[in-house]
């Protein structure tokens, strides 16, 4: 492992000898390292058998991110562009974790970001969410977007995986197939992290936020709201210092638990059916019965 470690370090021009590396914890989907060198210390990401493009998405969508000068992103020094089966890395700049509130400045910078606009919807190139391949294209209307870029593949993994039939699957199509009704075609195109939930975003020693592991878009900024309400991890002051910067829109509502849709379904491709009677639950509040 250090040789492996001092030959990425080498990409970075970091000749130094290796002091000290440690295993972080917070992901499941790569290895992540702690190093210290003479010259400076890094976060380290490892993964194997991932698409070659695999950390290029997520350096491109920090990269994406940090030309706002809105919210902080830790700084991309090297990213591997794998062949088939080789091993891959991702070196950073380490940031020194704190546990200050920073929950207000987080807020207002999100909402920043969100100021950050496109006159399309979607992205020029396909990224991740979890270990999942996103496909991405540009689209002139958000709900095209969210139908054939978002739902629909999630629909097709989960018939092909077993997670998604019967009446699942009914009420889904359905679903997809009218989800005009719901979802506003223009709404503002926003920068949007993509997959914003608690593990995603970090307050460094200082007290600053910092986001991390983008799955960016352009989209509805009410699609990333509604996640960070899925599974909690933000305070009333995030949502209260976002709205004194930008609104939620007045579909939000509305909206709320169809967006929050495909991160279920992205959680029940993955993991299974503990997150099967939530998805029911969403597609019974919008599809009352199928033919």
């Amino acid at each position: 492992m250090e040789k492996s470690l001092q030959r990425v370090l080498l990409q970075v021009g970091d000749q130094s000898s290796l002091k000290h590396y440690r295993p972080v914890s917070g992901g499941d989907i790569n290895e992540s390292f702690y190093v210290e060198t003479e010259e400076g210390n890094y976060f380290i990401k490892k993964n194997k058998n991932v698409p070659s493009h695999f950390f290029q998405a997520e350096a491109d969508g920090l990269a994406a991110i940090d030309r706002t000068n809105t919210v902080h992103v830790p700084k991309v020094l090297h990213y591997d562009q794998p062949e088939q089966g080789e091993e891959a890395y991702l070196v950073m700049d380490w940031v020194e974790p704190g546990f200050k509130d920073a929950s207000i400045e987080l807020g207002h910078k999100v909402a920043l970001m969100h100021q950050h606009t496109s006159e399309r919807y979607g992205l020029g190139f396909s990224t991740f969410v979890g270990s999942l391949d996103q496909p991405n294209d540009w689209t002139n209307t958000w709900v095209d977007y969210y139908r054939e870029f978002r739902l629909k593949p999630q629909l097709n993994n989960g018939i092909e995986n077993h997670h998604i039939k019967g009446e699942r699957r009914k009420k889904l199509e359905s679903l997809i197939e009218r989800l005009g009704e719901w979802i506003p075609k223009y709404p503002n195109s926003s920068l949007l992290h993509g997959d914003l939930w608690s593990g995603n975003y970090m307050i460094s020693q200082e007290g600053t936020p910092f986001l991390i592991d983008p799955s960016i878009l352009y989209g509805d900024p009410a699609f990333e709201l509604a996640f960070t309400e899925l599974f909690g991890g933000f305070s009333h002051d995030f949502y209260h210092a976002y709205r004194e910067v930008h609104s939620f829109g007045d579909h939000y509502e509305e909206t709320k638990p169809l967006y929050q849709l495909f991160y279920l379904l992205v959680h029940l491709n993955l993991f299974g059916e503990s997150y099967g009677s939530s998805v029911d639950r969403i597609l019974k509040k919008y599809v009352k019965e199928t033919i």
